[in-house]
Order: structure tokens, then sequence, then C-alpha cells
């Protein structure tokens, strides 16, 4: 079965020390209810990833990308609601313009302090990866965390 391609992005505050994120509480239907999370979405056909990812940021965010790099990717299988495999590559956006609202259709958006973010409820997977994409002594990551029943069951990478 060929994998959901997907963008995770990580928007960068001024003052580097925090990001924007989501709490996804709008919609009773979502799979991640109540959890926050950076943005982004599934790559469209016809897109690449970096063009998905600044859509995506516009979409949700109101913003428009000036500088973003890629700090790796991470395979789920067994990840969606019906066991579908799912892949994102995980970006970082450090400059952008734009005025961002209070909420986008998932629920509010907050500037969380990167120290603190173990301390939010969020995909449990997530905890895995998060650390490596704001260490600056990782050039790149590339990760696998297979799930199963909704919960990860392990956790494998490679750093560049």
């Amino acid at each position: 079965m060929t994998p959901v391609l997907t963008t995770l992005g990580f928007v960068l505050h001024p003052d580097r020390e925090r990001v924007l994120m989501v709490h996804r509480v709008a919609r009773p239907d979502d799979d991640q209810l109540g959890k926050y999370n950076g943005l982004g979405g599934k790559v469209e056909p016809g897109e690449d990833a970096a063009s998905g990812m600044r859509r995506e940021l516009r979409e949700e965010a109101r913003i428009e990308v000036d500088s973003m790099s890629l700090r790796g990717t991470v395979s789920w299988p067994g990840f969606g609601r019906h066991g579908e495999d799912h892949f994102g590559l995980i970006f970082v956006i450090d400059s952008w313009h734009g005025d961002i609202p209070d909420a986008n259709a998932e629920g509010p958006l907050s500037w969380e302090r990167i120290d603190r973010l173990s301390e939010l409820p969020m995909w449990e997977g997530d905890r895995f990866f998060l650390p490596l994409v704001f260490d600056e002594a990782v050039h790149q990551f590339h990760g696998c965390i297979p799930y199963e029943n909704g919960r990860p069951t392990g956790w494998s990478r490679t750093l560049l």
C-alpha cells in the first residue's frame, strides 16, 4: 500500500524559544482531538513536499514562508484510522511573514516554549522525534514509528 505523504512544519517565533502549535479541539470527529501539533497536512497530487508545506502554512496560519529547512522524515506504518501507512517530511520554518490568526479550522494557535513541548498533550510517538527537530547538533534525522491500535510499538532512527 502506498503511504499517505504528509508535511509537518514547526514555525519558529522570532525569539527562537517558541514554536507555533495548533491545539486540535475544533472538530469532535478529529483523530487528533485534544492534541497539540505542528502545522501541515497531506501533499496534494502534482505538488512537491516543499510547496505542500508552504500551502498548508498559508491555509492554516495565513503566513508566507521566507526560509525553511527539512529537518527529517518519519515513517508511521499503521498510523492511519484504518491502518494506513503515513510518511511525513518534517520542516522548521525559521523566517516568515504574515498575520497569524488566533485559531484555524482545527483549533486555537499558540506560541509554545520549545523546552516545554513535552508537557503538552500530543501523539505519543511525537515525543520520540520532536527533540531531534530542534537539536542543532543533528543535521537531519530519518525515523520510523510503527503504530498498532493507535499506539507506537517502536522507534528507530538514522541521524545524518
